[in-house]
């Protein structure tokens, strides 16, 4: 047995020898990297918004019930009614609106004559094709309801002109059969609008307004269907009598009543068409404390006479200028320096000249230069990162000193014309919750087709 003498131990190479530096290098740069794209993926970054001449307009949108003169028109007679005037069309006394059929005979002929081509003039490919533009113009995805109306008024219309081709040779079909004796003629006893359809509303007034009847959801509206049978007594179609007409809106906050009665005549914009139109302002509250606004209007009644409910936007203010978003308005800090110390040189330099020490403690002075963000009466808007408080500055060929120290705020947007961001002063005329409108050409300001950051706070993470 071997001597614990003989016996040898050993150092087993350490793996921190074989360490590449190289590698570790690589290592530290490849998570340096990891790091900076992560930090740059995860920072808001500048988006730039050009600036464009707009308008703005109070938020002020209402649901608004249709008022107008309406007189409901009853058969006097039984049989299935078949429609010859145009719906939102005008007729005169004495034009014809509709047939009755007593025995149903002309309803029978009208079924054996659906396989014939019925040709359509100009003028009735035109009605069609202005109902389809006018509904797709109005469509709105979340209310479904106008799809049914648009539906059976095109039924209508398209049996209409039908009908008129019928109408064509109506007397000769009188003379060569005894058959169709049974139909009886209806003419217009006035002059007005024809609408086929009711709801209840035709004799409504703003002093019986209540809030039930604002409730578009339990609207219900009658179509008056080509084709269908009546009983005597029962509604044929309705006729809108007076060109005058009006809207009423729930408004209950006081404050704004009073506007629109101080304002007597307010601009109205209809959301379906965005035709706008001054109405007259009448009030009324009820018994159970709500308040209706009436506007009446002289015009435009023809557009909107099949509707009942209808989006409106009141107008009480209209201001125009250069349009940017409320995101993008901040409010910077500036120092105040007088007038009299700011230097213009002929090369278009701003600057002033700042108190400095050398190294030997000796008082020297340094130019700086600076720009100008906007001005008052006295003094000019300096920017903080360039001057520090409590620098002092001199007054050119004069011992006068004054101290930084003063400073106030100004509400602006950041310009990136030139690639960085730089602050321009706003006047702002009117905003809402979305844009503002700021005043167009200004000292220090905007212009039409600048480039300006979109998020204002982006700008402080960037730069």
């Amino acid at each position: 047995m071997a001597s614990g003498k003989d016996r040898k131990v050993s150092r087993y190479p350490s793996n921190l020898n074989n360490i590449n530096i190289g590698m570790v290098f690589f290592a530290v740069m490849a998570i340096y990297i990891i790091i900076s794209v992560v930090t740059y993926i995860k920072k808001d970054h500048m988006v730039g918004y050009q600036v464009m001449n707009g308008s703005l307009s109070s938020n002020n949108i209402y649901t608004a019930v249709a008022l107008r003169t309406e007189e409901i028109v009853t058969s006097d007679t039984a049989g299935y009614v078949n429609y010859f005037a145009t719906e939102g069309g005008r007729v005169a006394v004495g034009n014809l609106v509709y047939t009755v059929d007593e025995s149903g005979q002309l309803l029978e002929y009208l079924k054996s004559q659906g396989s014939e081509e019925v040709a359509l003039s100009d003028e009735d490919l035109t009605e069609l094709r202005t109902q389809i533009v006018n509904f797709d113009s109005s469509f709105d995805r979340t209310n479904f309801r106008p799809v049914y109306d648009f539906k059976v008024s095109l039924d209508g219309t398209v049996h209409k002109l039908s009908n008129n081709s019928i109408l064509n040779n109506i007397k000769t079909l009188n003379e060569n059969s005894g058959t169709l004796q049974s139909i009886n003629y209806r003419y217009s006893g006035g002059t007005g609008i024809v609408v086929y359809s009711t709801d209840g509303y035709e004799d409504l007034t703003l002093q019986q307004m209540n809030m039930s009847l604002m409730d578009e959801n339990a609207y219900e509206k009658t179509q008056l269907i080509n084709n269908n049978l009546v009983k005597s007594g029962d509604p044929v179609y309705k006729l809108c009598t007076s060109e005058e007409w009006s809207v009423v809106i729930n408004e209950n906050d006081p404050d704004k009543v009073k506007v629109l009665e101080d304002l007597e005549y307010v601009k109205v914009r209809f959301i379906k068409n965005q035709d706008e139109s001054w109405g007259k302002v009448s009030t009324f509250t009820n018994d159970e404390g709500d308040t209706f606004v009436q506007l009446t209007f002289t015009n435009s009644m023809l557009t909107f006479c099949r509707d009942r409910f209808l989006n409106i936007e009141l107008i009480t203010e209209d201001e125009k200028g250069l349009k940017i978003p409320v995101s993008s308005i901040v409010y910077k800090n500036f120092y105040l320096v007088p007038k009299s110390y700011i230097i213009k040189n002929n090369d278009g330099t701003t600057g002033v000249l700042r108190v400095k020490y050398d190294e030997q403690g000796n008082e020297t002075s340094e130019f700086v230069d600076i720009e100008v963000y906007s001005e008052n009466e006295t003094e000019y808007y300096v920017d903080e990162e360039v001057l520090r408080s409590g620098d002092l500055l001199i007054l050119t060929d004069s011992n006068s000193r004054f101290t930084v120290s003063k400073s106030d705020s100004l509400i602006g947007v950041y310009n990136i014309n030139k690639g960085y961001a730089d602050f321009r002063q706003i006047t702002v005329l009117y905003q809402n919750d979305e844009y503002a409108i700021v005043k167009p050409n200004t000292n220090y300001g905007l212009n039409v087709y600048d480039y300006i950051v979109l998020d204002s706070k982006t700008v402080e993470q960037d730069n």
